[in-house]
């Protein structure tokens, strides 16, 4: 597989690579546009009504037959709500505890309840009640659909800065999948050597002030993009692994009004993972050995868009991060 960059999507027509600009990981819940972004969503019938490609549900590599075969599963009402930007899943989730931040509709965490199966379990939280609501609705349906006998999801209606409020706990965590939102507490509740998913829209350059003020704008994600090299800075002062760009997409803006808005302006869609890495942990080269035992990947481990392991295959890697790759 060719590696892939945010850059790479981001460049103009003419080929010259743009500037990119943070934007803010932080969303304060006291702003207007947070308050507003509920009452946006909550006013959308289905995916179909968003001004942009960040929804369209195309995936810049192929999804494995597991999770193919969980979203075939997954109540047709959760798929038409769900307003996330492509699809982020973990492999290995055999019986770990996984906790999707901004769940929306609950499709990916539906996809997440067949994968950790019925010893694992997923939270869901989202500020958006009525999206909160369409999850609830469909715990029994799902549960009875995969067979379990007893739920093994949950919902719940909250602030992502505020997780500890919404009743989740530090150090509790195997994987955080994780959409715009507050790093610093995704890094709280996950368990050492547990797993972050990142996925996000990024802008070609600063998004102005006044993207943040506008709805529609704000609700479709093009008013508060990340500038990919600060995030990565972010997550490494956190305490964070470096993080390995999974995926990356190129994201249209369908409507006319909001391409002018937009000017020049450019937008893709990409998803990261990183590790919380045990304290003092050291970093020094390891020679690593993929035996073939995740599910869907027998004879190759794709661990990000530059990173791929053959079975029994040694790779000489310095990153401590890699020593997840040894299963």
């Amino acid at each position: 597989m060719p590696e892939v960059s945010v850059t790479q999507l981001l460049r103009g027509s003419d080929g010259e690579e743009m500037a990119l600009c943070f934007i803010g990981v932080s969303i304060k819940t006291d702003q207007w546009p947070v308050n507003r972004n509920p009452r946006y969503y909550s006013s959308l019938d289905s995916s179909d009504a968003l001004q942009t490609s960040a929804a369209c549900g195309t995936f810049s590599q192929p999804l494995s037959l597991s999770v193919q075969r969980a979203l075939q599963q997954v109540h047709p009402e959760v798929s038409r709500r769900f307003f996330g930007c492509g699809l982020v899943a973990p492999e290995k989730l055999k019986g770990c505890s996984v906790l999707d931040l901004g769940s929306g509709s609950g499709r990916d965490c539906y996809v997440l309840s067949k994968l950790v199966g019925e010893d694992g379990h997923v939270t869901g939280i989202d500020m958006t009640e009525d999206l909160i609501q369409t999850s609830r609705k469909y715990i029994q349906y799902h549960q009875e659909c995969f067979g379990y006998a007893r739920p093994n999801t949950q919902f719940v209606h909250g602030y992502m800065e505020k997780l500890c409020e919404a009743g989740i706990q530090d150090d509790s965590l195997d994987v955080v999948v994780y959409k715009r939102a507050v790093l610093g507490e995704a890094y709280k509740v996950l368990k050492p050597g547990g797993e972050l998913y990142f996925s996000d829209m990024y802008s070609s350059e600063v998004v102005p002030e006044s993207f943040k003020l506008d709805p529609v704008l704000w609700g479709e994600g093009m008013g508060g993009a990340l500038y990919w090299h600060d995030f990565i800075t972010i997550m490494k002062d956190l305490g964070f692994s470096t993080p390995r760009l999974v995926s990356a997409s190129r994201i249209d803006v369908h409507n006319s009004e909001l391409r002018a808005k937009a000017g020049d302006i450019k937008y893709a869609s990409g998803t990261y993972r990183a590790f919380k890495l045990p304290k003092h942990s050291v970093q020094t080269k390891a020679l690593v050995t993929y035996k073939g035992t995740v599910p869907d990947w027998t004879e190759c481990f794709q661990l990000d868009a530059a990173n791929a392991f053959k079975i029994v295959q040694i790779t000489d890697k310095p990153d401590p991060s890699l020593a997840s790759a040894q299963q």
